[in-house]
């Protein structure tokens, strides 16, 4: 990495979960950069007094973090929810820094993160195409594919990255994006050729079903024909998957994050091979169990529900 590179800063948004938050932390500590780098953290105000009793907690704690170049914690006197608490609070920051790297609470990066994410925040920068930096994947079979990295259209949300250019195309109107999809076929290609469930979200998002950022993430840089770069191996886990989160439920999942990610920059397009493995995944859970298939289902949805 370029000694002289400017180093985005990391933008946390936290709730009432103090225990998932230290181990968020602690991880980012361990990473090379740590020292380096700022962390911004936003803290949402409480919904309900069972909240602002675990949110005090919280707070107290985040008040003891060390180990970074600046420390910035922003506490919110009432509740925005979690979409709202995302969208404004990056816009704040990306519009200040150009570019962020963003977890949520649950995210426990791997000691490689945030050199992974730098360098790839440099290494695309002016590549009007890549919105998007993602640190997690599934668990998929690699031999037939011999990149570290791959792009998807869209975008993504455990562990991601992006710049002002990007997040300027940001459409928080679910019914505007769903037109634009359907106007144009794109059905087929928004639902990564139907092994996902995404037009589906974005109608439950607009029907008030959930109030996912996520899915008007995603279908926002999808729209401009941009893309997202992701690991074939995570350099993320996910440990919110506990019931301990308001969008997210109880659910087993494989992860093995790798410590390290060596990248080069390769073409901007849709991956075949993630597609390929990917089914190969669905493939096989439905052979193994219904129940297997029914919480690779759950998580789909859970990714972009949030």
């Amino acid at each position: 990495m370029n000694s002289r590179m400017i180093l985005a800063p990391i933008v946390l948004f936290v709730y009432n979960r103090p225990w998932h938050t230290q181990q968020t932390i602690a991880a980012l500590q361990k990473n090379q950069l740590a020292l380096e780098s700022e962390l911004i953290i936003f803290s949402d105000g409480a919904k309900t007094d069972t909240d602002s009793t675990k949110l005090l907690e919280l707070r107290s704690f985040l008040k003891t973090i060390t180990g970074f170049k600046k420390i910035t914690i922003i506490e919110r006197k009432t509740n925005l929810g979690l979409a709202n608490s995302i969208i404004t609070g990056l816009t704040e920051i990306v519009n200040q820094y150009e570019k962020v790297i963003v977890l949520e609470d649950d995210i426990v990066a791997s000691k490689g993160f945030l050199k992974y994410m730098n360098e790839a925040l440099n290494l695309y920068y002016n590549e009007s195409q890549v919105g998007c930096i993602h640190a997690w994947n599934y668990e998929l079979h690699l031999s037939t594919y011999n990149e570290s990295t791959f792009f998807l259209r869209g975008a993504d949300c455990w562990g991601w990255a992006t710049w002002k250019r990007a997040w300027d195309e940001f459409n928080p109107d679910g019914k505007k994006l769903l037109k634009a999809i359907e106007t144009n076929n794109l059905e087929y290609e928004f639902n990564r050729k139907n092994t996902h469930y995404f037009v589906e979200m974005l109608k439950n998002q607009i029907e008030g079903k959930n109030d996912s950022w996520a899915i008007r993430w995603h279908a926002s840089l999808f729209i401009k024909n941009m893309y997202c770069l992701h690991p074939t191996r995570p350099i993320v886990k996910n440990i919110g998957l506990d019931n301990s989160g308001f969008h997210c439920g109880e659910l087993y999942l494989i992860q093995n994050p790798v410590d390290f990610i060596e990248i080069r920059e390769i073409r901007v397009k849709e991956s075949d091979w993630f597609i390929e493995a990917y089914k190969e995944l669905i493939k096989g859970s439905v052979h193994l169990s219904k129940t297997k298939w029914q919480r690779l289902k759950s998580l789909i949805k859970q990714l972009y529900q949030q």
